[in-house]
């Protein structure tokens, strides 16, 4: 992989929720990162582990409609299918210290059919 193919981290972050497979995600997070949402602004990594990982659990799929590069932030729009089959749509922004994610925001989208 060339240095800093930061499309494909973050493709490997979600995969990591697809799979399971936390020490992945571990590998891909700065140490430093830190997580905002409406519902969790600032959270450092340890919360983040604690709070958003949890949902690892109810991931079956994420088709991604949107991964654009541009500078240290990949924009990623995508649309995830729940193990009970539901699905939602959300936009982040991924903000990489060179081949860690340092810092993540995440809009919360809608429930789609």
């Amino acid at each position: 992989m060339p240095a800093h193919d930061r499309k494909k981290l973050a493709r490997q972050a979600y995969g990591a929720y697809e799979s399971g497979d936390r020490s992945v995600l571990e590998e891909l997070l700065d140490d430093d990162f830190t997580f905002y949402s409406p519902a969790d602004v600032g959270i450092d990594r340890t919360a983040y582990f604690e709070r958003c990982w949890p949902n690892a659990e109810l991931i079956e799929a994420f088709e991604f409609k949107r991964v654009v590069e541009t500078g240290d932030e990949v924009i990623v729009t995508y649309e995830t299918t729940r193990m009970d089959g539901s699905r939602f749509r959300n936009t982040e922004v991924l903000t990489f210290r060179g081949d860690k994610i340092a810092r993540a925001e995440v809009y919360f989208g809608w429930d789609v059919d």
